[in-house]
Order: structure tokens, then sequence, then C-alpha cells
């Protein structure tokens, strides 16, 4: 095989429109198993695809990447630097973004391993044009470029190269270009802050981080909203939360969600403040959040009662977020009837009104209604039980109710909320002595989806796995529970067809 791509490559370099020999190779490689494809490219050489890609013809281009995606794959980070680095800063500087994103992708392979990066880091022409394709129209392009450049970020070298020389204020010109392309190198600074507390220093050293911080509060409403997206990412890792702290972000934000009761455009920046104590009530500890920061807490129950589809939408999803939690529950818990209230809310929501709020409604109280077996204490079991009475007068018939509406979001997110119950010996009685209940578990005519099935078989097994199952739901039922169980959840009984003679 390496024989015929070598033949295939002298006839392409030996014609005026190499278009049929590009798709012969393009066949060629794609017939070669990938584990075998590194010995048969490797001593080729490829520069006759490389010097095709300078063409207006679009089909020629796209063939050639093509070709080159696969080969390039299969050589070695160390191979690639040494015999391709030439060809692929040439791909940087392209017209045609699929070459931009082939010559990034492949840089970024490079600069992963640390004696191939050597290649890159000593050679400021490429990590320059790499900075530039950050400030690219394309989106795809600047996202790959980020990318890449977020490897530099797993060594000290990398990290020298990209805040400590003349790249530093490469960046800050790209940076400078529009508030878009802004935004992307604070991405950039971002993901590798988020790396470990010593990337997190070079970029606060080189004032990046402080001027993303200073853009939270800065006239312009929509930046606002993107900053704190950006801040929030930046809250994922320990270390980053560290920072936010020692520089009173936490504080900063919580005065925000404070005078936005007085800010006429509050509601484009507001779901993003809101979101960003869900996050870290969730990775530190929601009751130490609640009690430091009570002005969130009280904005999320606010929210939820809020006209604005906007604004619930946020409240359920940070609802759901912190009842999650055995910590969350009980924090929740505590606030007695403002939480009543607003699970009354979600109540209503869940049965009535767009369905993007129903399913989001029905996935929150899914997620406040889950106990793990090792929570199931006896006051968290009356805690969930409680809340799923507080739903309705009848909250089985409800939440069946919209199970068997004609939207497979609600029949999902409604069965969710099955599950969640299933594993806890009340829901368990609950489901016994509703009448019929049982038979619309078993019945596999009921959800035709694929997700409809997954979500049935899904509660199926959550009551099989339950301790208590067997003896409440009684072994008639569990037997046939574990006899759907096995058959799995997309099986079908054969139905024998008895045919008549004479019939039609």
């Amino acid at each position: 095989m390496a024989a015929s791509i070598e033949s295939l490559l002298q006839e392409i370099s030996g014609v005026a429109d190499p278009t049929e020999e590009l798709q012969s190779l393009k066949l060629a490689l794609l017939s070669i198993p990938v584990s075998a494809l590194r010995d048969s490219v490797s001593g080729q050489r490829f520069n006759v695809i490389f010097s095709l890609l300078d063409s207006n013809q679009r089909e020629q281009v796209e063939l050639c990447v093509d070709i080159l995606e696969r080969i390039l794959k299969a050589l070695s980070p160390a191979s690639l630097a040494q015999n391709y680095r030439a060809e692929l800063q040439g791909g940087l500087t392209h017209p045609n973004e699929t070459v931009k994103i082939l010559a990034l992708t492949q840089i970024g392979r490079i600069l992963e391993h640390p004696d191939a990066a050597t290649e890159i880091l000593n050679n400021h022409d490429i990590l320059q044009a790499l900075i530039q394709c950050i400030g690219e129209e394309k989106m795809s392009v600047a996202k790959q470029a980020i990318q890449s450049l977020s490897k530099l970020s797993h060594s000290k070298p990398g990290l020298d190269k990209l805040f400590q020389s003349a790249l530093l204020k490469v960046m800050k010109d790209v940076m400078a270009t529009s508030d878009i392309v802004r935004y992307r190198i604070y991405e950039l600074v971002v993901e590798i802050s988020s790396v470990s507390p010593i990337s997190l220093g070079y970029c606060a050293n080189s004032s990046f981080i402080s001027q993303l911080i200073g853009e939270l509060t800065g006239d312009d409403v929509l930046i606002r909203a993107t900053a704190i997206e950006m801040v929030t990412t930046l809250a994922h890792s320990q270390h980053g939360r560290q920072y936010l702290a020692q520089q009173g972000i936490m504080d900063k934000i919580s005065n925000m969600i404070r005078g936005a009761d007085t800010d006429p455009f509050s509601s484009l920046y507001l779901p993003g403040l809101v979101k960003f104590f869900g996050n870290l009530a969730i990775m530190d500890s929601p009751q130490q959040v609640c009690e430091t920061y009570p002005a969130f807490q009280n904005k999320v129950f606010e929210m939820a009662l809020d006209p604005d589809p906007a604004m619930i939408g946020v409240a359920l999803d940070t609802l759901g977020l912190l009842g999650s939690t055995v910590e969350g529950k009980q924090v929740l818990q505590k606030t007695g009837e403002k939480f009543k209230a607003v699970l009354l809310r979600m109540s209503q929501l869940a049965s009535s009104g767009a369905t993007a709020l129903r399913v989001r409604s029905l996935d929150a109280i899914s997620q406040l209604l889950t106990l793990q077996p090792e929570q199931q204490t006896e006051d968290l079991l009356a805690l969930t039980e409680s809340w799923f009475r507080l739903l309705s007068n009848q909250p089985m018939d409800m939440i069946q109710n919209i199970s068997t509406q004609p939207f497979p979001e609600l029949h999902c997110g409604a069965m969710r909320i099955f599950t969640a119950i299933g594993t806890q010996p009340w829901g368990q009685r609950l489901m016994i002595s509703t009448p019929s209940f049982m038979e619309f578990v078993l019945d596999r005519s009921a959800g035709q989806t694929k997700e409809a099935k997954d979500a049935k078989f899904e509660l199926v097994g959550s009551l099989v796995s339950s301790s208590t199952a067997a003896e409440i739901l009684g072994s008639q039922h569990y037997i046939r529970l574990k006899t759907y169980l096995r058959e799995g959840p997309y099986y079908v009984s054969a139905v024998a067809s008895v045919s008549t003679e004479g019939a039609d």
C-alpha cells in the first residue's frame, strides 16, 4: 500500500488538474486501518499536497485538507514538528478556514508533547500567528486557536513564552481589535488560569484578570453579562475561587444582586450573577454560601415568583442545583413558608405554561426529591415526602397526567420524578396504593420514543435496586419488574398472528 501511495503522489505532482488523483489518494488512505496508517505514511513526503492548498479551486483545497487530516493524525507530534513546521505555519494565514483549523489542530497536538513543543516555542512567528487567529472573523477558527494556545499552560516554558515575552504585547494588541475579540482573549486567559495556581499567577500578574473583573461593573450591561460568565468559569477551580475571594469578588457580586432592584437593565446580567452563586454553592457549601450571601437566596426565591420566563428559568435551574445535595435540601427547608410558596409555583409551572419552563420545573422537582439510598435517614425521607405532597392534593395523579401528554420531553421529565421517589419507601407505598399505577409502569406501549423507553427503564431499575421494593410492592410486581429489567428497554413481545383461510 505504501508503494501505491508513493505512485499516487508522483501522479499528483505531474498533472495540471489533480482532482481525480486526489480522490484516489483519499480513498487509498481511507482503506488503510488507522493502526496501520503510521507505517504506510511515515517516510513519505507530502509537501506536494501542502503545495496544492495554494489554489482557488475549493474542491481541490477541501480534498487536500481531508487527505492531510488523515495523514497528519497518524504522525507523531515530534515527526510533525520536524518535517512540517513550515507548512503548518503557512496554513495559519491561509484564506480558507478549514486549512487554518487543520494547522491550528496539528500545532495544538505538537504543543501537548513536551519534546516536540520546543520546536514551536522557539518560533515566535508561529506563536504570533496562533494568537492572531483569535481575532479571525470565523468563530470556529478562533475557538481552535484558543484550544491550541491553552496547551501552553501545561509547562513553565509555555507560560513564560506567552506572558513574559513580546507575545504579551501581541495578545494585548489582538485584544484591542473589538469587544468580541477581547472576550475571546479572556476566554483563553480563564482556560489557562483554571489549569493550576501557577498558571493563574501568570494570568493575574499580566493584569488580564483584574481587567476582566473590572468589566463586571462597567457601563455596558451586555459586557457585564459576558464578564460574569467568564468569572463563573474561573470559579470552577478551587484555586480560582480562592483568588476571587481574596479579591473580594464574592462580596462585589452580592452587592450587584442587591443593587439590581434599582437598575432597569438588571434583567440582562442578573441571571448570570445568580448562576455564579449557584455554582459556588454546589462546589463549596450551600449552607455557607446562602448564609454568607443572603441576597443570593432571597433573589432566587424572588425570581421563581417573577412573571419573566428568563428569570423563572434561571431560578428553577438554581433551585434544582441547590436541592440536589442533602445540605442544599436542608438550607431550603429552613426557609419554611418562603420555600413552600416557591414549591407551589414550581408545581403550577410543571402543570401548565410554556413547554420549556414545564420541563425545567419537572427537572428541578426531580432533583429536589432525589435521595441516594445512603442518604435516606428518617428526617430526610420525611422532608422529601412532605415536599412531594405539597405539589398537589393528588401529586401522583398530577405527575402521571403530565407523563401521558404528547410531548416526549414532558413525559421524560415526569418519569424522572417517579424515578426519584421510586427509591424511597414512602414513594413505593404511594405507587402501590395508586390504582393501576404498577400496570402503567409495566406497560411497554406507553411512550414510544427511545428517550421515553430509556426513562421508563430507569424508573424500573430504581424500583428493582431498592432494598424495600419487594416487600412494599409485593413479590408478584417485583418479579415482573425484574423481568422487565432483564429484557431491556426496547423489548417487544412477539404477537402471534392467526391467518384465516380465504381472508384477504
